[in-house]
């Protein structure tokens, strides 16, 4: 047997020293080989942190609800795993003016009651999306003023300003089709309780805190998945996950942090996944006021953050730096900007030429789960005279003080992630840029100009020259620390075999089981 890897202590991971942890091995996909004892002969079991919220996809707007949803529920378009934009419901789009996209849909796609799915349940789909009376939190489609059928196969759908990434857009949260016919015959509610989709798998159980079973659908136009029953369970504990996966009642066990990955490296039948992820890490830094209005204060604290060693010392290997805040597959990166060198003398000279040559005081606010990650940044603050104290908070109390209309309510620094599922780099700046977005604390005339260039023009040239200047002034003027790329990390035993795309949506219908 196989000795189980030694776990990072938390004193390693925040003092920075030593030999940096290697990085595991890709040997391929989730590759089967075969089946422990007892183990059910083609069902897949997937573990993730918790239930979804609803079942109704446009009355969510979070990753973990889309995980299950994705698979009884199809979008316009659809990522692969090799990250590109393909036809889904629809096999088509263009722009034929400014302010309209037609999508050309497939024929002959069915909801799994028999109803059919064409442009009347699309347009009713997005149209009951963006009513008041739905209460949909999903905002991708902010600047859709209406869907109209042009004919039985043909959607258009109408903006009040020019969205030049609608098609991305529709690839998950905004492109979800449901059903006319049974919302009307069930009701919102009952169409929760029940939900009836065109994807490949069908609905058949939910039991909360549980599990969440679904069953292939036969008459699928991608073909029906290749084994017999899906099921998802709410594990939000990652070690009892893991002993799961290890008693064989979880075959994979998905979003897993590095640290959580550790404890289980090692142990027969069971391997670690990781693959490149699109989730984004960076500080927001408060620059109305306070020291970290000087720009050379704010260039200091990147020079200060090794990110590299954060990489390798806390973060176990599993994630890839950043010049900004643009990760590396999203259109708009690029990779001619390079990051900050880490240099804590150059930071020192900074901060004396700004006024402060003994560094100051402030805070450093975080999510509890990222604590390792927050005190190891603080540690190397420190070591240029920045003392940002560690304020923890909980996951709901973060969201909603990050949501809310004080701008300083997690304090001067915070910690922060973002999610550009669209792949575009429009996703990662929406809100943290433009002066007068929700998230936003950098005023600057250039950089303003900059997110309507890139946000309005419908040329991907001229897009991608406004995102080039955007990372340059981002930059030269620092408004954030820019951190990393966290890896999509998933735990799996020797059955399934599923590769994810950089998005990490737990879109199952690809995958194979081994008995």
């Amino acid at each position: 047997m196989a000795s189980p890897r030694p776990r990072l202590s938390r004193r390693d991971a925040l003092r920075l020293g030593g030999l940096a942890l290697p990085a595991l091995a890709l040997p391929g996909l989730l590759t089967a080989c075969g089946s422990a004892a007892g183990t059910p002969g083609t069902v897949l079991r997937v573990a993730q942190t918790s239930d979804p919220k609803t079942l109704d996809p446009q009355k969510q707007g979070d990753l973990t609800s889309m995980n299950v949803l994705i698979n009884m529920f199809d979008t316009l378009t659809t990522r692969g795993p090799d990250n590109q934009l393909k036809p889904g419901l629809a096999l088509s789009w263009s722009s034929p003016d400014p302010l309209t996209w037609r999508f050309k849909l497939r024929p002959g796609v069915k909801f799994h009651n028999g109803e059919p799915c064409d442009a009347n349940a699309v347009a009713f789909s997005i149209n009951r999306l963006l009513d008041p009376a739905t209460k949909s939190p999903i905002v991708e489609l902010r600047y859709v003023k209406q869907a109209k059928v042009v004919d039985p196969l043909t959607v258009d759908l109408h903006c009040s300003q020019a969205d030049p990434i609608i098609p991305a857009k529709v690839s998950l949260f905004g492109g979800v089709a449901v059903p006319p016919g049974y919302l009307k015959q069930v009701g919102s509610a009952g169409f929760a309780k029940h939900p009836v989709g065109t994807g490949p798998f069908t609905f058949e159980e939910f039991q909360r805190d549980h599990q969440l079973r679904m069953r292939p659908n036969p008459a699928y136009w991608g073909g029906k998945p290749a084994y017999d029953e899906l099921v998802f369970l709410p594990m939000p504990d990652a070690s009892s996950a893991l002993a799961s996966l290890q008693s064989d009642e979880v075959d994979i066990v998905a979003n897993l942090t590095p640290d959580a990955a550790l404890q289980i490296q090692g142990y027969p039948g069971v391997a670690i996944r990781n693959y490149p992820g699109i989730r984004t890490s960076y500080l927001s830094l408060d620059t109305t006021q306070g020291p970290l209005r000087d720009v050379r204060v704010r260039q200091a604290l990147n020079h200060a953050v090794d990110v590299p060693l954060l990489i390798k010392a806390v973060l176990d290997g599993k994630a890839r730096e950043v010049p900004t805040m643009f990760p590396r597959e999203s259109f708009g990166f690029d990779p001619s900007i390079t990051p900050y060198t880490r240099d804590q003398g150059e930071a020192k000279r900074l901060l004396a030429e700004a006024g402060f040559p003994d560094g100051f005081d402030t805070s450093l606010t975080a999510q509890t789960a990222d604590s390792n990650i927050a005190e190891a940044i603080s540690g190397l603050l420190a070591k240029v005279g920045v003392r940002a104290r560690v304020d923890l908070v909980d996951a709901g109390t973060y969201s909603s003080r990050l949501t809310s209309n004080n701008r300083g309510a997690l304090g001067p620094i915070y910690l922060a992630a973002s999610t550009g599922w669209t792949l575009d780099a429009e996703s990662l700046v929406q809100s943290n840029v433009r002066h007068d977005r929700r998230q936003s604390r950098w005023h600057n005339p250039q950089a303003d100009r900059l997110i309507d260039a890139e946000e309005l023009s419908p040329a991907p040239a001229d897009r991608q020259k406004a995102f080039t200047s955007l990372q340059q002034l981002l930059k030269q003027e620092a408004p954030f620390v820019f951190l990393y790329q966290i890896d999509n990390i998933y735990a799996v035993n020797t059955r399934p075999s599923w590769h994810p795309g950089v998005v990490g949506v737990l879109a199952m219908a690809s995958a194979t089981v081994t008995p």
